[in-house]
């Protein structure tokens, strides 16, 4: 009886002490101080934590990049550690620009010479991308298309624009439309190509289940063959319009009076060092400029890059 009764306080003590602890006030936890929010990890998309490759911005890296190569510009320029007739200063460089605006160049202000190279290159890639994607197109989708256009293609894809320009000038003279034509030409293949190798990746578990769900021949092409081919083909829009500024400046070595490639030309005759450097600069930033506006719309345009 009397260990009974033990037990019974026993319990009855634990149960009073469990009641004050529950009723002892709990603090409240602290928040992460300002120093671990700002140094904490962001939260990563699918993919990311285990290091998919090339994952991530490059922006940052990128400014730092280009920060880093003119600052370099400025202190060898500012030291004379190369002559100004083979580097001049940034500022030498600036101040060509104004006066080519201004004045011009080459019987030609800085407009206009952009104005006529503008024009050609971006002819020349209108009618490549008239031509080449529906024949890379082709080629992917019927072998005897492939078998007609993908000899020739092959063959002079590799070639410089210089070793066929003399034929092109023999053929359509020295006019206008020789230069859009020899930039035609080295813009074509690499967007033909393109085009046909973006048809040929299409997984073709993809093509059965459409023809499974009943879809036709054309029905296939035009919304499974085609949609899985546009990165492809944006790669070979950006590969041509590089390939299109390259060649700008071989297609201008030949009777121009205007044109950016020309005032290079131009200019390096004179050994007019600062015309040359602010002329490439501005085809370079045309050239990455449009670059960047099909990097664009390729995201707007193809969401499903990288996911399917």
């Amino acid at each position: 009886m009397s260990n009974l009764k033990n037990e019974s306080n026993a319990s009855l003590h634990n149960q009073r002490g469990s009641i004050s602890l529950s009723a002892t006030p709990v603090k409240p936890h602290a928040g992460p101080s300002l120093l671990s929010q700002l140094f904490s990890k962001k939260s990563v998309r699918p993919g990311e934590q285990f290091g998919a490759p090339g994952q991530g911005s490059s922006g940052f890296i990128g400014f730092v990049t280009v920060s880093l190569l003119f600052s370099l510009w400025v202190l060898v320029t500012a030291t004379g550690w190369v002559s100004p007739l083979f580097l001049p200063s940034p500022q030498a460089v600036f101040d060509k620009f104004i006066l080519v605006s201004t004045e011009g160049f080459a019987n030609a202000t800085l407009l206009e010479h952009t104005q006529t190279s503008l024009y050609r290159v971006f002819g020349a890639f209108t009618l490549a991308c008239l031509t080449a994607i529906p024949i890379g197109i082709l080629m992917g989708v019927s072998r005897v298309a492939r078998g007609v256009f993908d000899p020739p293609i092959e063959f002079y894809r590799p070639l410089p624009p210089l070793a066929y320009l003399p034929m092109v000038i023999i053929w359509f003279g020295i006019g206008e439309f020789s230069k859009v034509y020899l930039i035609f030409l080295a813009i074509f293949a690499p967007m033909a190509i393109s085009a046909r190798s973006g048809v040929r990746s299409v997984s073709i578990e993809q093509i059965h289940a459409a023809y499974s769900m009943g879809a036709t021949r054309m029905q296939v092409i035009r919304h499974v063959i085609l949609k899985s081919a546009l990165p492809e083909i944006f790669t070979g829009m950006r590969i041509g319009i590089g390939v299109g500024w390259t060649t700008l400046v071989a297609g201008e070595m030949v009777a121009s009076t205007r044109g950016l490639g020309f005032m290079v030309l131009n200019a390096a005759e004179f050994l007019a060092s600062d015309v040359v450097i602010m002329g490439v600069i501005v085809i370079g930033l045309f050239a990455f400029s449009f670059d960047l506006l099909m990097r664009h719309l390729e995201r707007v345009l193809v969401p499903w890059k990288g996911k399917v």
